[in-house]
């Protein structure tokens, strides 16, 4: 039911895409077969190659061009290639040109978005004038003939094809959108390597950020935690030492705390009790900077790991405050490294569930099988969510990348939400 509202629905864009798609469509055509004709013409002379670069460049730009249209009309953001290298020298700038595959399919995205740009002029002009024509056919009739004339099977089988006509154009041009959509994502992008440099320079730059918030933030743990608690245990110890050296008077030292003749004095006027309240102190500072340790090492690799995911995923979700129902099917073992960003991403998912979905229960699911592993958490939240949407899902998504995974997000308002992540058992 929602696939067919969605096709029987059509947006503005869409329109005035299929409007211009047959100008720019006959333009990009003729000058993509021009390029094509004139450079094999000029192939045996001195003004081919400078031609076909030129030519090449040209078809760059319109690439450029048809790119901003499907982007602000279509809504398909198709990111724009790199840009060419500019060496020194005139025959050096002309190699990168003619070698440039992004340059050629460009090209032929204009070849065939001509055909595609004919049928969409037809469905949002042709087929609606047909479709008047159609349903207007009883009364043309009648105006060109005098004379009065039964209505008929004809006339009628004419208005009925008039609305089916005009029934299919909505659909028509969301079909021929789809398409203009994919042909676009297919030509007028950067190639899958330079799409992949792309990546991985993203996915470098996000980890170098990452790690360097993380030192700092082991850092500032280390010097406002574990070292001030140290620090603490120094003095303690130290405070021991003195009740240990002083030996003869029962008082208390000026400033540690404990009153004087805290306790038993031993032989020499050893004050007992003052020397087991600080031995006490030191215990208890000693367990605290253990304690310490242990969060800092959980937070750079959880102990948990040591035994696979299928021990610290239930784990992670019993200190969730909403309850999870944990499905675990790990029939492989992914790599160290996977299973560190699969329980980091299973961590994230799960408190932007707590923090911002308002849900009573959730799911999390977790498969390792034919060398991919998919994780996935659901929840019967309020829904919305969304990359880049503030909730840190544009940042888990880099974070993928850097291991080969890939993130989804299915959250329509009002939800439920499922978010799933896509690895590699091993990179």
């Amino acid at each position: 039911m929602a696939e067919g509202r969605r096709y029987r629905s059509v947006r503005g864009g869409e329109l005035a895409f299929a409007v211009l798609g047959l100008p720019l469509g006959v333009l990009g055509g003729v000058y993509a077969v021009a390029v094509l004709y004139a450079g094999v013409l000029l192939s045996l002379t001195v003004l081919g190659l400078p031609f076909v670069v030129a030519a090449l460049l040209g078809a760059r730009s319109l690439g450029g061009l048809h790119r901003r249209l499907v982007g602000r009309l279509l809504r398909e953001e198709v990111p724009a290639p790199p840009p060419l290298p500019r060496p020194s020298g005139v025959f050096a700038r002309g190699r990168p040109v003619l070698t440039d595959p992004v340059a050629w399919r460009t090209l032929l995205y204009l070849l065939l978005r001509l055909p595609l740009g004919v049928l969409g002029f037809l469905a949002v002009v042709g087929l609606p004038l047909g479709s008047v024509w159609l349903v207007g056919f009883p009364l043309w009739v009648r105006m060109m003939e005098p004379g009065p004339r039964p209505i008929g099977l004809l006339d009628l089988g004419a208005v009925l094809i008039g609305l089916a006509v005009l029934a299919v154009v909505p659909a028509a041009v969301r079909v021929l959108g789809a398409a203009d959509r994919t042909l676009a994502r297919a030509l007028l992008g950067p190639v899958r390597s330079q799409q992949r440099v792309r990546q991985l320079e993203v996915a470098r730059a996000t980890l170098l950020a990452e790690n360097t918030d993380r030192l700092r933030r082991l850092e500032r743990d280390l010097h406002d935690g574990t070292q001030a608690q140290l620090v603490a245990l120094a003095i303690t110890l130290s405070l021991a030492d003195d009740v240990l050296a002083q030996g003869a008077p029962a008082g208390g030292v000026p400033g540690d705390g404990f009153p004087a003749g805290g306790g038993p004095a031993g032989s020499g006027g050893l004050d007992l009790g003052r020397l087991r309240a600080l031995v006490d102190r030191a215990r208890g500072q000693t367990d605290d900077t253990i304690a310490g340790l242990r969060r800092l090492t959980r937070g750079i690799h959880p102990v948990a790991l040591d035994g696979g995911l299928d021990e610290a995923l239930p784990g992670l979700t019993a200190t969730s405050p909403v309850p999870v129902d944990v499905r675990l099917d790990l029939r492989e073992r992914p790599e160290e490294v996977i299973e560190r960003a699969v329980y980091f991403c299973a961590a994230e998912l799960l408190t932007n569930v707590a923090k911002h979905s308002g849900a009573r229960s959730a799911e999390l699911t977790v498969t390792a099988a034919d060398g991919r592993v998919r994780l996935t958490v659901r929840d019967d939240g309020r829904g919305g969510a969304a990359i880049g949407a503030g909730t840190g899902l544009a940042g888990l998504a880099e974070r993928l990348a850097a291991v080969d995974g890939t993130l989804r997000v299915d959250s329509p308002p009002g939800g439920p939400t499922a978010v799933g992540a896509e690895l590699p058992v091993r990179l």
